[in-house]
């Protein structure tokens, strides 16, 4: 059986264990035996959390069902609109390749 958490007007909080089934029923108290209505206590880690700290969750809860796209293309464009880069490719009077400040340390083929 859970432990549920319910609230005397008179008394405050206290703890009982009750069948599921009875979990929307109040419960007498165990001091004055009055009926009192179950409560829902908010975890305390919750309540000193920094606020940063909880819109980052409230984020990445949100990311997981609906991720943001950020380099999405407009229906515009006709392909990317990222530009090719010219290449810096030149080749020597004996024909070889070179690289003049690509990657010096790649030997070409």
């Amino acid at each position: 059986m859970p432990l549920y958490d319910y609230k005397c007007s008179e008394h405050g909080l206290f703890h009982d264990l009750v069948p599921m089934q009875a979990s929307g029923e109040c419960a007498p108290c165990p001091t004055c035996g009055a009926l009192s209505a179950r409560v829902i206590m908010v975890a305390p880690e919750l309540l000193d959390m920094a606020p940063e700290r909880r819109q980052a969750f409230e984020r990445n809860e949100k990311a997981a069902h609906e991720p943001r796209h950020g380099n999405k293309h407009s229906e515009k464009e006709q392909g990317c609109c990222h530009h090719k880069r010219k290449s810096k490719l030149f080749y020597t009077a004996e024909g070889n390749k070179m690289f003049p400040s690509a990657r010096p340390w790649m030997i070409s083929h």
